[in-house]
């Protein structure tokens, strides 16, 4: 086998390995690149067919599973979440709290709080009069309003969360506003072993929305819903490009899931996501 096949090969199922080393998770964001060169590659060397044919088969139903999550149907649930990376020098805020009054959610989530964009969080306040924001670095922020009235917050500075305990007409639970750092060789995985333990702690049900920086078939984000008992909101769709490759990486967690779409730009390099998802029992 070629050393080009035996890179393409440990890119490809080193995407399955985020369970053993975060670098896995690194390498699953790119998981149809890859397994489109390889399986191109491989399908045109010199190998025995069937091992060829094999890998062939093995990238394309990698490929499937993750296109068909574009056309799973989700029902819409009764809770609206709007979720949204600002971008720290976006200025475009009239237009910001345009498009979250014209969604009417009940709870909105934002990373990348910063001087330049703070003033959505005032010019929301008549709407959104419950707020909390918490420092991931010296600059910026995250953010959660909720229209509702709320009974106790957490903060965890550095490691870019803050969450509110909501108090809806159908009953408490906490929302929790996320920023995650990029993976691996950043901070990622480091940073959920110390998030994860907090949310496990939350009594009642609870929605993250946020910025994960990860694609939902990682390892870290399974282990996400796992801890927390909740759902992705869904279908899949991208919320950034990078190099030309389009990212689902914002995300909205709820205990039974729930229906989601892409909101407008507005500034950001980060597309919005309006999640109608299930909380309690329907």
């Amino acid at each position: 086998m070629s050393t080009v096949s035996l890179i393409l090969a440990a890119g490809f199922f080193g995407g399955f390995a985020g369970a053993w080393h975060p670098a896995g998770d690194s390498l699953a964001v790119f998981r149809i690149p890859i397994a489109v060169v390889f399986a191109l590659w491989v399908i045109w060397s010199p190998l025995p067919a069937w091992l060829r044919w094999s890998v062939a088969v093995l990238c394309l139903a990698a490929m499937t599973q993750i296109v068909a999550q574009k056309y799973v149907s989700h029902p819409s649930g009764t809770v609206a979440v709007y979720q949204k990376n600002l971008l720290f020098e976006n200025d475009q805020v009239a237009a910001l709290a345009a498009d979250i009054r014209a969604a009417d959610p009940d709870i909105v989530t934002l990373q990348e709080v910063t001087s330049r964009n703070a003033s959505l969080l005032r010019e929301l306040r008549a709407e959104y009069p419950h707020q909390a924001s918490c420092a991931l670095v010296r600059w910026a922020r995250v953010a959660i309003l909720s229209r509702w009235p709320v009974d106790g917050e957490i903060c965890i500075e550095k490691q870019g969360l803050v969450g509110i305990n909501v108090e809806s007409p159908q009953g408490a639970f906490w929302a929790v506003s996320l920023h995650a750092y990029w993976p691996w060789p950043h901070d990622q995985a480091a940073q959920m072993d110390t998030l994860l333990p907090v949310l496990a702690e939350l009594e009642g049900p609870v929605v993250i929305a946020g910025d994960f920086n990860m694609v939902p078939w990682s390892h870290v984000l399974r282990r996400l819903s796992a801890t927390t008992q909740t759902h992705r909101a869904g279908p899949l769709f991208s919320t950034l490009s990078k190099l030309g490759a389009p990212l689902p990486i914002d995300h909205v967690f709820a205990p039974m899931g729930g229906a989601a779409t892409a909101r407008p730009l507005l500034g950001s390099d980060h597309r919005g996501v309006l999640a109608n998802v299930f909380v309690f029992d329907p």
